[in-house]
């Protein structure tokens, strides 16, 4: 019965959450631990931290470690099936209509429209993130320094995570 509520509950996730990982941030969230309380918002985050830093897609690397935090191997592969369905799905419908439909002005104008929407998503994902995140000033500076080092100092990402892990370490 878990293994079918990971998969429906990743799937609801897949199906309705536009502008890929980030975006979907907040449904995870409302899912995992406001609708089923899988999981304490603290683990959520930590989950969410190294979906982030390890290769793939964030949504399919959540859904990964949440399923095995909640219902081991087999939920793992339960919510990852979930996630990644829908997109398939969407992917071949869109991939059709696009080449049958491509010079249809409506269409343009969906993904005009959808755009906007994706950049709210992303924002209302980093404040829950942030709002979560932040316990005192050391956190800040830990944030801060990496956004410095990312857009100001055009540091690699990768170097940034090691960077901020030695940081936290010294810190914490």
């Amino acid at each position: 019965m878990i293994y079918l509520q990971l998969f429906l509950t990743f799937f609801k996730i897949g199906a309705f959450s536009f502008g890929g990982g980030y975006a979907m941030i907040p449904l995870i969230q409302k899912e995992i631990i406001d609708i089923h309380h899988w999981l304490p918002i603290e683990q959520f985050l930590d989950i969410i931290a190294v979906s982030q830093m390890t290769p793939g897609p964030i949504a399919i690397n959540a859904a990964t470690f949440v399923g095995y935090k909640v219902a081991g191997i087999g939920g793992s592969l339960a919510a990852t099936l979930g996630v990644t369905a829908p997109s398939f799905l969407i992917i071949l419908i869109i991939a059709f209509l696009i080449m049958k439909f491509r010079h249809v002005s409506w269409l343009d104008a969906f993904f005009i429209g959808v755009r906007p929407a994706v950049i709210a998503l992303i924002i209302q994902a980093a404040y829950s993130v942030a709002k979560n995140s932040f316990s005192g000033v050391r956190d800040i500076i830990i944030a801060v320094a990496v956004f410095c080092g990312l857009y100001l100092l055009k540091i690699n990402p990768l170097l940034i995570i090691a960077m901020a892990a030695l940081l936290g370490i010294a810190l914490y």
